[in-house]
């Protein structure tokens, strides 16, 4: 059983081809939201911050929603494998009541991130001269950003329809918010027809802009007026940016995006809409690595973490659950390790117009 599977755009696919695959002609590493989904990756998280791209002399862009943000900080710290584990040690281990508040779950994630950010995190990857980190998030616009809840509720409903009609009205309630360490231009050349405004991360900011990044509406609290960004209600990245539906052929060279399904859905309201799909000729300069679908039947249960297993098993069950999906991630990388020392199977790299949509 083969447990990776790497799809490529034309244009990226011709030179792995031609060059073998090498860390030098990425520009670009993405990480898209999902929760505990994640968890199939950590094994090629592992690989790539710990050797793929270590040592690396050249600046890499990396951009992240949700717990895609939450990863590839991990990967501008000093020790970016021991922070990528902190992070699965304490989301795998997340213990809540049994009939969890906002509040309770909001300070839970408070406390999470300042475990995985440690004592010098934000320090280190707001300065890092290499890995130049860029985290996503959106702020409401309109009623949204009101602190009554009922007219929050009132915003994201109406929201979720426009989103329904056509998903560039997601603009008329969101404002996409890209905190950069680069501040590069290319991020708003980016924009795909959302509003869009690109603010510096900072050691003021950067804590609130990830906590920001992974709040989902009436899950966790949202996060308000961030230093730098200005006065409102931020949420999670997700809503607009779920895997990101951009014109990556704006980015020199290629890039890179480990996730945890061939499927590329937009938005967070696009998951139950299967007609909503990315712009196939956006990925051209794309190298993606998923797991395979025999890989991924094989996992507990035949299927990857989602956050629906908190209420689905008993605390201990999940925590089982999970350590061996993220023992069993090993295997995606040492199947890409064995791609870049050797050479090998490069000719089982697919197109990416072959993924499942």
């Amino acid at each position: 059983m083969t447990s990776l599977e790497i799809y490529a755009g034309p244009v990226a696919l011709k030179r792995l081809q031609s060059e073998g695959f090498k860390a030098d002609q990425f520009n670009l590493l993405v990480g898209a939201s999902g929760g505990p989904k994640w968890f199939v990756l950590l094994g090629l998280d592992r690989y790539l911050f710990g050797e793929f791209f270590a040592g690396r002399k050249k600046e890499l862009l990396t951009l992240g929603s949700s717990v895609g943000a939450w990863r590839m900080c991990c990967m501008a710290t000093n020790d970016p494998v021991a922070s990528v584990e902190r992070l699965a040690k304490y989301y795998c281990h997340e213990h809540y009541s049994s009939s969890p508040t906002v509040e309770e779950v909001t300070t839970s994630a408070k406390i999470m991130l300042g475990k995985v950010l440690a004592e010098n995190g934000i320090q280190e990857i707001v300065k890092n001269p290499i890995f130049r980190t860029n985290v996503v998030s959106v702020k409401a616009r309109g009623i949204g950003s009101s602190r009554a809840k009922v007219l929050q509720a009132m915003h994201l409903g109406l929201s979720a329809l426009g989103n329904l009609i056509a998903r560039r009205a997601l603009a008329l309630f969101y404002e996409r918010i890209i905190f950069t360490c680069s501040h590069a231009s290319l991020l708003e050349k980016c924009s795909n027809n959302m509003r869009t405004k690109v603010c510096s991360l900072s050691l003021d900011n950067l804590a609130d802009a990830l906590l920001s990044s992974g709040s989902i509406p009436f899950v966790l609290d949202g996060v308000r007026n961030i230093s730098g960004a200005g006065d409102g209600l931020y949420w999670d990245g997700g809503i607009v940016d779920y895997h990101f539906d951009w014109p990556f052929y704006e980015i020199d060279n290629l890039v890179l995006y480990p996730h945890f399904s061939s499927q590329i859905i937009p938005g967070w309201f696009d998951k139950r809409l299967p007609w909503r799909r990315v712009n196939e000729d956006y990925l051209s300069n794309v190298v993606m690595l998923a797991p395979s679908k025999d890989f991924v039947h094989s996992l507990p249960g035949g299927k990857i973490p989602d956050r629906r297993d908190f209420t689905s098993f008993p605390f201990k069950e999940r925590v089982k659950i999970w350590e061996e999906v993220i023992r069993r991630s090993e295997s995606l990388a040492a199947e890409l390790k064995e791609i870049v020392n050797q050479g090998k199977n490069l000719h089982l790299i697919r197109p990416i117009s072959e993924r499942e949509r």
